[in-house]
């Protein structure tokens, strides 16, 4: 599982630019709101899923998109849906809860998460996340997020979830 230097190392030898602030511990959504300040561009919040069926799912959204997650498996196809555990989180994408982030995709080669992306954050520019750690936060353009998301080989399901719809 690559760390967060692996993690850097890794998007500059995609090609990948990118900038990252060092800061304290970040935990949840609302917290940090002075470090957002100094970042322009989406900020994120990360949800770590497992359905009914046992099926992963990773949700990268705008902090203040609202999920329901109560209809979003009737959107994505899923069964019902629940939080991962943190064991699960850990062994499946290499990160611990408060530091879940789109960038945690890199340690899933064998894609057993599917990533769902928020349209709202599809539009957003740039684009911020925790590199593998929530004491930093990283950011890049939506280009070339979605060249990250292309060197993974992923294609994310985008969702619109203002109109709950899949886009």
């Amino acid at each position: 599982m690559r760390d967060k230097a692996e993690l850097l190392a890794w998007l500059d030898s995609q090609g990948i630019a990118h900038a990252t602030l060092d800061h304290p511990a970040v935990f949840r959504v609302g917290e940090g709101d002075e470090i957002k300040a100094a970042l322009p561009g989406g900020h994120t919040k990360n949800l770590f899923l497992k359905d009914a069926k046992g099926r992963l799912w990773l949700i990268s959204a705008l902090g203040e998109t609202v999920i329901d997650l109560k209809r979003l498996h009737t959107v994505i196809g899923s069964a019902r849906l629940s939080f991962g555990s943190a064991e699960l989180m850990e062994e499946c994408l290499g990160v611990t809860p408060g530091s879940v982030t789109a960038f945690a995709l890199v340690n899933d080669p064998d894609q057993r998460v599917t990533f769902v992306l928020d349209a709202a954050l599809a539009a957003a520019d740039p684009v911020n996340f925790h590199p593998l750690t929530n004491t930093a936060t990283t950011a890049v353009s939506q280009a070339d997020f979605r060249r990250f998301l292309a060197a993974l080989g992923r294609k994310p399901m985008i969702v619109d979830f203002a109109q709950m719809t899949l886009i």
